[in-house]
Protein backbone atom coordinates (compact mmCIF):
# COMPACT_ATOMS: atom_id res chain seq x y z
CA UNK A 1 0.00 0.00 0.00
CA UNK A 2 1.51 4.07 -0.64
CA UNK A 3 1.29 6.05 1.39
CA UNK A 4 0.39 9.63 0.51
CA UNK A 5 1.92 12.01 2.86
CA UNK A 6 0.15 15.75 2.97
CA UNK A 7 1.39 19.38 3.79
CA UNK A 8 -0.21 23.08 4.36
CA UNK A 9 1.66 25.94 3.72
CA UNK A 10 0.66 29.45 4.76
CA UNK A 11 2.51 32.39 2.53
CA UNK A 12 5.43 29.05 1.89
CA UNK A 13 5.95 28.36 5.69
CA UNK A 14 4.94 24.89 6.39
CA UNK A 15 2.28 24.67 8.87
CA UNK A 16 1.63 20.43 8.72
CA UNK A 17 3.01 17.73 7.33
CA UNK A 18 1.78 13.45 7.81
CA UNK A 19 1.00 10.31 5.98
CA UNK A 20 -1.23 9.54 8.36
CA UNK A 21 -4.61 12.13 8.30
CA UNK A 22 -7.69 11.45 9.06
CA UNK A 23 -10.39 12.41 6.18
CA UNK A 24 -13.18 14.05 7.78
CA UNK A 25 -15.96 15.29 5.74
CA UNK A 26 -13.36 16.19 3.10
CA UNK A 27 -10.65 17.23 4.98
CA UNK A 28 -7.20 16.46 6.29
CA UNK A 29 -7.07 16.72 10.10
CA UNK A 30 -3.22 16.37 11.13
CA UNK A 31 -2.11 14.65 14.18
CA UNK A 32 -1.38 17.27 16.57
CA UNK A 33 3.06 15.99 16.40
CA UNK A 34 2.74 16.93 12.79
CA UNK A 35 1.60 20.30 13.35
CA UNK A 36 3.85 23.17 13.87
CA UNK A 37 1.99 24.82 16.61
CA UNK A 38 4.05 27.62 17.36
CA UNK A 39 2.66 29.28 14.21
CA UNK A 40 -0.86 28.77 15.84
CA UNK A 41 -3.15 30.99 18.31
CA UNK A 42 -6.19 29.94 20.15
CA UNK A 43 -9.24 31.64 18.79
CA UNK A 44 -12.06 32.24 21.05
CA UNK A 45 -14.16 31.07 18.12
CA UNK A 46 -16.16 27.56 19.07
CA UNK A 47 -18.85 26.06 17.04
CA UNK A 48 -20.97 22.25 16.89
CA UNK A 49 -21.20 19.43 14.84
CA UNK A 50 -23.92 17.11 15.72
CA UNK A 51 -21.94 14.17 14.91
CA UNK A 52 -18.04 15.53 15.91
CA UNK A 53 -19.00 17.27 18.89
CA UNK A 54 -17.78 20.91 19.97
CA UNK A 55 -15.04 22.26 17.18
CA UNK A 56 -12.68 24.84 18.35
CA UNK A 57 -10.57 27.11 16.10
CA UNK A 58 -6.90 28.71 15.66
CA UNK A 59 -5.99 31.65 14.01
CA UNK A 60 -2.46 31.09 11.85
CA UNK A 61 0.11 34.26 12.75
CA UNK A 62 3.31 34.00 10.71
CA UNK A 63 5.55 36.76 10.51
CA UNK A 64 3.00 39.51 10.85
CA UNK A 65 0.43 37.51 8.47
CA UNK A 66 -3.08 36.42 10.05
CA UNK A 67 -5.62 34.28 9.23
CA UNK A 68 -8.57 34.21 11.65
CA UNK A 69 -10.12 30.97 12.52
CA UNK A 70 -8.18 29.45 9.91
CA UNK A 71 -7.50 26.19 11.54
CA UNK A 72 -9.96 23.77 13.45
CA UNK A 73 -10.01 20.98 16.35
CA UNK A 74 -12.14 18.60 18.50
CA UNK A 75 -10.44 18.21 21.98
CA UNK A 76 -12.75 15.04 22.67
CA UNK A 77 -13.50 12.49 19.90
CA UNK A 78 -17.55 11.50 20.22
CA UNK A 79 -17.73 8.11 20.39
CA UNK A 80 -20.46 7.72 17.58
CA UNK A 81 -18.26 9.96 15.39
CA UNK A 82 -15.08 7.26 16.00
CA UNK A 83 -17.29 4.72 14.83
CA UNK A 84 -17.74 6.23 11.73
CA UNK A 85 -14.45 7.93 11.17
CA UNK A 86 -12.52 4.62 12.43
CA UNK A 87 -9.76 6.39 13.82
CA UNK A 88 -9.52 8.84 17.36
CA UNK A 89 -9.05 12.61 15.84
CA UNK A 90 -8.64 14.30 19.39
CA UNK A 91 -6.55 17.20 18.78
CA UNK A 92 -5.96 16.32 15.05
CA UNK A 93 -5.83 19.76 12.84
CA UNK A 94 -7.55 20.56 9.96
CA UNK A 95 -6.88 24.09 8.05
CA UNK A 96 -9.81 25.57 6.82
CA UNK A 97 -8.47 28.80 4.87
CA UNK A 98 -5.67 30.55 3.20
CA UNK A 99 -3.63 28.14 3.21
CA UNK A 100 -2.26 25.59 0.00
CA UNK A 101 -2.25 21.91 0.68
CA UNK A 102 -0.63 19.41 -1.46
CA UNK A 103 0.17 15.57 -2.07
CA UNK A 104 3.38 13.86 -2.05
CA UNK A 105 3.07 9.78 -3.02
Amino acid sequence: MVRVTWKVTFNKELLAKSNKTVIMEGKNYFPPESVKMEHLRKSDTKGNCPWRGEISYYDIVIDGEFSKDAACYFAETNPEALKKVGKDYKNYVAFLKDVKEAVNI
